[in-house]
Order: structure tokens, then C-alpha cells, then sequence
């Protein structure tokens, strides 16, 4: 008897997607880092936000701690991509810790901004969400009380400075860009003489991944976005996607998709947040093809071929 005839169903997978240089960059440190030290080499919290990428890495020798207490004297460790506070690579020299610093330069960016803005004596009002580990380590390379988180178009229109002749605003690099506008445009209409970064700070991943959702969704029945909970650029993907009425959900794997999301979808769309690998992309629509006939199209908004160097003394590794 012949196999029953599979559905078909039309896959626009919007690019860019994926890995940004900055989670390349990152993961790319850890690896060298086990090759020239040899394993184990510790990280200070997870690389990037991707379960499966943090568990390849801890399969290569890689041991991922939340504080650096928990790193034993004489082995190498490693900082986040998302960054971490001044005090903690000062505490790691006093130790003797031989440390390498995995931030990401748009991050670090963000971080020398805060810094000089500071020393001018401007106060920073600074768009992000609490307690992401980004916002945590931007916070700590400045004083404390000279800067004041404002995660929404409410907290804008409430915050109170001590001088709102003497203000700077600076954003998370992995936000929702129309939700960080709202903002800013409230911040920039209470407050006009408010000093703007030099350059956007949403990075170029997030904005690119953003606009990519946004170009396949109006046409979709249903989004899928890979990528972790924790991750926040994935989940603005999801965002995007249902501000553009479009069903969307979030899963890590393929073992996550649940078919009955499928009835009566005849397009759908994927995506995958900046640290979420190719391979992932390609498990989940080997999976959707054992259900249904597809027929894939890639849908490139921008091409990205942007790069970052290794720390010095990992190039040669």
C-alpha cells in the first residue's frame, strides 16, 4: 500500500538568523581556551544563552559556574559574551586567576560609553531589562546610583533625575528596536538636551534578525523561533512576529514542536536568535518534513559579514 500523501507546506526561513560574530566569537574563545589549556577551562556563567551549545562546550571540557568563588585557584577562566562587572576580572587578577574576556565588542562598547559619560557628569538612563546579565555587567563599570534602569514607556515617564540638564541615555544591545523607539521618544520629549550615544546601540544582529521576522510574518501562519528563554533577542523575534499578527512560538529543540500547532498552517516561517547554531535550524525542518511535504525558500534581507578578533594570545591557539 502507498505511504498516505504528506501535506504540503510552504518554509520562508528568514536570514540572517543564527549566530552573530559576537556568540562565534565567544563560543570560538572557550574552545581555543580548552585547546591551549587544556580542559578543564571554567566560564563564568553560561557563554551564551543556548542549552545546547553550553552543553557541546562542557562535553569539550568547559565547566560553567555563576561566580567566580567557584572558580579553584590555577585554571583559566572564561567571561561571558553578555559581559560582566568591573570588579569581577579585578577579583580574578588578585587572584591570579588567568582570565579571558569573551564579552562581545558591541558590548564592551556599550560599556566604555557608560564610563566616559560618567566621567563628564551626566546621569545614564539606561533602556534594558532587570536582570539580564548584560545590564548587570553594564551597570557595574560605573559608580553606583549614577545610572537608572528604565525598561519601559511607563518607567520613562516616571523616572526622576538629579539633572535633567545633564543626561545620557543608553540602551541593552538585544532589545525590541520598536519597543526601545516608544521609549526613547518619551525620554527624548520629557527631556530634550538628553545626549544620545554616538552610535545605535541595538546591535546589528538584532536589529538585522528583527527586520528578517518582520519581512516573512505578514505572510505566515504560524513563526517559529529557536532559541532559549533566556535568550533576549530570541525572544523579541517572538514579539515581532505576533505584533505582525502572526501565531509565533519559542522551542530549543525540534523535540519541542507540538504538530497540533500546524492545523490549517499552509505557510510558515523560522527563524533563530543570535545564539542559536545552524544545526538547530536544520533539526527542526528535517522534523516538519516528516509530517509534511515542504518546499523551503530563504527569504535574505541583509547579508552580514561581520567579524570580531580573538583576544591576543588565542589567534595562534
Amino acid at each position: 500500500m502507498a505511504e498516505p500523501q504528506k501535506p504540503p507546506l510552504e518554509l520562508l526561513i528568514a536570514a540572517p538568523r543564527g549566530f552573530c560574530a559576537g556568540v562565534d566569537r565567544a563560543i570560538r574563545i572557550v574552545e581555543l581556551a580548552i585547546e591551549k589549556f587544556g580542559a578543564p577551562v571554567y566560564v563564568r556563567h553560561e557563554i551564551v544563552h543556548n542549552k545546547f551549545v553550553v552543553d557541546s562546550l562542557k562535553a569539550k571540557g568547559a565547566i560553567f559556574v555563576e561566580e567566580l568563588d567557584q572558580v579553584p585557584d590555577g585554571v583559566p577562566v572564561v567571561f561571558s559574551a553578555h559581559g560582566v562587572p568591573k570588579a569581577v576580572p579585578h577579583k580574578a587578577a588578585e587572584r591570579g586567576l588567568s582570565y579571558l574576556d569573551a564579552t562581545c565588542p558591541l558590548v564592551s562598547k556599550v560599556h566604555r560609553q557608560a564610563e566616559r559619560l560618567v566621567a563628564a557628569g551626566r546621569h545614564i538612563l539606561f533602556v534594558g531589562h532587570a536582570g539580564h546579565p548584560e545590564v548587570i555587567g553594564t551597570f557595574g563599570q560605573v559608580p553606583e546610583g549614577d545610572m537608572t534602569l528604565v525598561e519601559t514607556v511607563a518607567d520613562a515617564e516616571a523616572v526622576t533625575v538629579p539633572d535633567p540638564e545633564n543626561l545620557a541615555f543608553l540602551t541593552q544591545t538585544t532589545l525590541s528596536v520598536d519597543d526601545t523607539a516608544a521609549v526613547l521618544g518619551v525620554l527624548k520629549n520629557r527631556f530634550p538636551t538628553i545626549l544620545a550615544p554616538g552610535a545605535d546601540d541595538i546591535c546589528y544582529a538584532t536589529s538585522n534578525r528583527q527586520a528578517a521576522v518582520k519581512a516573512i510574518a505578514e505572510t505566515c501562519d504560524l513563526v517559529l523561533v529557536i532559541g532559549s528563554p533566556k535568550s533576549s533577542n530570541s525572544m523579541r523575534l517572538v514579539e515581532v512576529a505576533v505584533r505582525n499578527d502572526t501565531r509565533a512560538t519559542l522551542i530549543q529543540r525540534a523535540d519541542d514542536i507540538d504538530f497540533a500547532w500546524f492545523d490549517n498552517v499552509r505557510t510558515m516561517g523560522l527563524t533563530a536568535g543570535a545564539s542559536a547554531p545552524e544545526l538547530l535550524v536544520r533539526e527542526v525542518v528535517d522534523r516538519i518534513a516528516t509530517r509534511f511535504d515542504v518546499t523551503e525558500r530563504q527569504i535574505e534581507t541583509v547579508a552580514e559579514n561581520i567579524a570580531f578578533k580573538l583576544p591576543r594570545g588565542l589567534e595562534a591557539a
